[in-house]
């Protein structure tokens, strides 16, 4: 079983329209609503493949109601917390040429009494021992095995002390479980301060954070908070890994396009999959980066097209490189 937070879960809306533009108004051709957040879209691909998963989701007002439901609906195992205030709604507008743009609200004010909640509820489900005792409210207990990993991901609710992120890490690394946070800003650094076993940003996430352009600097810097491993998602350019004294890279599978809205979410879904299954490194970056891409063939965030990525996992080769 991997526990899967998502800090700042939304609804996501997905318009799809004739061609974006601005400043008119434009008929929708087709919507989805789905519940989000980018753990919940790690989550949902998890299942996909057979691996089970429990969300902890902090919710508030009818539309946390609303992804509860939908979370259960889709079969997954979710801890409810209750908050203050009411989840955010996301709306991606997607044409068949442009680039989506996507307009993400910022969550409510959560505040330090429902973080404890949360604190608690991850807590529960880390040491989960496979009995289906369950965790209190909103819980749906589990499905008969421990846990063998705790992904963290997303952004925060607006306002957050980056710091809500440490005791998951913390608590999660020191049972023994995979940590991987795919977070940004000052929760990553925060992240691998606590130790995390992989930090997984994006480019630009990574500079932001630690304020470095160069990649291998800004890695490095994460590295030396206390980071096991920082894997860079790069887009079009592949996937890399670093550690202190190397650099693998698998490039971007090829002839790939469609919607890339949640393919980094998906990239870390096969990560999480490969390492939790004893992969090497290379073969997990080879999972990785074929999920990513297999993620750009479907029309909604939290999904793969599962045979493309079977078959995009022989398409790529490592490569390493001393640092």
């Amino acid at each position: 079983m991997i526990v899967v937070v998502t800090p700042n879960p939304a609804v996501d809306v997905t318009y799809r329209v004739d061609e974006q533009r601005i400043g008119t108004t434009q008929r929708v051709r087709h919507v989805e609503r789905r519940p989000g957040g980018k753990g919940l879209n790690v989550a949902r691909v998890l299942e996909g493949e057979g691996v089970r998963t429990h969300a902890v989701l902090p919710l508030g007002g009818a539309a946390g109601v609303w992804v509860a439901d939908a979370v259960r609906g889709l079969g997954l195992d979710v801890t409810a917390v209750p908050v203050p205030g009411e989840t955010r709604t996301t709306v991606t507008v997607v044409d068949d040429a442009a680039h989506p743009t996507m307009f993400g609200e910022p969550g409510p004010v959560v505040p330090p009494a429902a973080w404890s909640r949360v604190d608690q509820a991850v807590r529960d489900a880390v040491h989960s021992t496979g009995t289906g005792t369950g965790t209190g409210t909103g819980d749906d207990g589990d499905r008969g095995d421990p846990a063998r990993a705790l992904v963290v991901a997303g952004s925060l609710p607006a306002g957050a002390d980056p710091a809500v992120v440490t005791p998951w890490v913390t608590d999660a690394v020191a049972a023994g479980l995979l940590v991987v946070a795919d977070l940004s800003g000052p929760a990553l650094l925060a992240a691998a301060d606590a130790g995390a076993t992989v930090c997984k940003p994006n480019r630009d996430e990574l500079a932001e954070a630690t304020g470095q352009r160069d990649e291998r600097a800004g890695a490095l810097e994460l590295l030396r908070r206390g980071a096991g491993l920082v894997v860079v998602s790069r887009g079009a350019d592949g996937i890399a890994a670093h550690t202190p004294d190397d650099v693998v890279e698998v490039p971007a599978v090829p002839g790939v396009s469609g919607n890339p809205t949640g393919a980094g979410d998906a990239a870390t879904a096969g990560l999480v999959l490969a390492l939790t299954d004893g992969a090497d490194l290379g073969a997990a970056l080879r999972t990785a980066a074929a999920f990513g891409a297999a993620a750009v063939l479907r029309p909604v965030a939290g999904e793969i097209d599962r045979d493309a990525a079977h078959r995009f996992r022989s398409a790529t080769t490592p490569t390493g490189s001393p640092a």
